[in-house]
């Protein structure tokens, strides 16, 4: 076999591992969505990726390796998402405020099956540190850009609020906008998204209409 075929087929089966390990990912967000954390089984996930038992102990050895796997898939995920958003909004801060919270509500993410797959990791979280460490770090990046972009809505426009506790009455309610998507009580993407559009235009007169950040 030549160098360039072996160099192939190494990168091939580099790609089948990655490709198998997705299916597993994603079979356990399946899986949360539909049965929650208590009754999800190695079975189940690998019946839902169509790959055998085997394959699965193969790739994570074990159900909590699995469930670390894709929760830290799900935070990276998030993450990479808003921050992009972030990133593409420019330089100004009401900008990148309107972006991140748009991303929220993106149709990429914000599904009722990953809303329900991280309400499951929350529910266990109290009591797994790996899921607190996890789910901790997704959360204080956030909110530690939040505050940071509060603060420089309230330099420029003069507002009275506390930038904390602001920044926590926020992130609060877009959490529970998720919780009522997932609840299945009727609550749209679309119909969250405009109540979060709105809170910000009430809160920030001076940088927001519900159609977007005012021009300079």
């Amino acid at each position: 076999m030549k160098a360039g075929d072996e160099a192939d087929g190494a990168r091939g089966r580099k790609a089948s591992k990655e490709t198998r390990r997705g299916q597993l990912i994603e079979a356990t967000i399946d899986s949360l969505a539909k049965r929650g954390y208590s009754e999800t089984t190695m079975a189940d996930i690998a019946d839902g990726a169509g790959l055998s038992r085997g394959i699965v102990n193969f790739h994570f050895e074990s159900k909590e390796n699995l469930l670390i796997a894709t929760l830290q898939f799900m935070a990276d995920e998030y993450a990479s998402h808003w921050m992009g958003a972030y990133d593409k909004a420019g330089p100004r801060a009401a900008d990148r405020l309107w972006a991140i919270v748009a991303a929220d509500f993106d149709r990429r993410l914000c599904t009722r099956r990953k809303l329900a797959a991280w309400c499951a990791f929350w529910g266990e979280a109290k009591s797994r540190p790996t899921y607190q460490a996890l789910c901790g770090a997704r959360d204080d990046a956030y909110q530690n850009t939040v505050q940071d972009l509060l603060a420089a809505l309230k330099a420029e426009g003069g507002y009275g609020y506390a930038t904390e506790a602001l920044t926590l009455a926020l992130c609060a309610m877009l959490e529970g906008l998720w919780f009522r998507m997932m609840m299945g009580d009727g609550m749209t993407r679309e119909a969250a998204h405009d109540g979060a559009k709105d809170w910000l235009a009430a809160v920030f007169p001076r940088h927001f209409t519900t159609a977007g950040p005012k021009a300079e």
